[in-house]
């Protein structure tokens, strides 16, 4: 099994990596692969809402959104992780996850998913509820922790002083461990995914 963590910072290993590593320390204790995926510090165009992906499966742009996409295909289980930009996700983070859950729709289903933010101060509920949104569209069990997923700090080592925030860190790798575990059981024991009915559409305006 394996699970792909995003690092949704331009900071390659700032405080959002120093939460994520956390998280994949332990379930590499558990024996789940991971894999930190940075988005990096270049431009993420937003979703334009052609469609063309519609077609294809993949978006017309050839940049980090297709580059995941195929990495999700093999993977079990995410984690999504941003530092707090005004309440909310990163603004890098947010067009990449626009596309990728847009474009990706199939990949995603029944496969666990659980957002980490991390704040100097405020803001990380609502960055924190942005993210989770994510995964309610789209048919995913989302990982619990004993606290919201959320660390503070201004720099790595600060954040390694929020104690309950990294203890917090711990308990989702540890949560999302047994997600996985549980759904290869029951996969073992026969127990198939949930039909899946036609999906309706319903516009407000006629």
């Amino acid at each position: 099994m394996k699970v792909l963590l995003v690092n949704g910072s331009g900071h390659l290993k700032g405080c959002t990596y120093t939460a994520l590593k956390e998280v994949a320390r332990e379930l590499e204790k558990e024996n789940i692969e991971t894999e930190i995926f940075q988005l990096g510090n270049k431009p993420i165009a937003g979703c334009i809402g052609c469609m063309s992906c519609m077609k294809t499966g993949k978006c017309f742009r050839d940049d980090v959104v297709n580059e995941f996409l195929e990495k999700a295909k093999e993977a079990d289980g995410f984690v999504y992780g941003s530092p707090v930009h005004y309440a909310g996700a990163s603004g890098m983070l947010t067009s990449f996850l626009d596309r990728v859950h847009y474009s990706g729709k199939g990949i995603f289903l029944y496969k666990p998913g659980a957002s980490v933010v991390s704040c100097r101060r405020g803001g990380a509920s609502a960055a924190f509820d942005q993210i989770n949104k994510y995964f309610t569209i789209s048919c995913m069990p989302i990982v619990s922790s004993q606290y919201w997923n959320s660390v503070h700090g201004n720099t790595p080592e600060e954040v390694v002083q929020d104690l309950e925030g990294m203890q917090t860190m711990r308990t989702l790798g540890r949560n999302m461990a047994w997600m996985l575990k549980c759904i290869e059981a029951g996969k073992k024991a026969g127990i198939g995914y949930p039909e899946m009915e036609e999906r309706i559409a319903t516009n407000f305006i006629r």
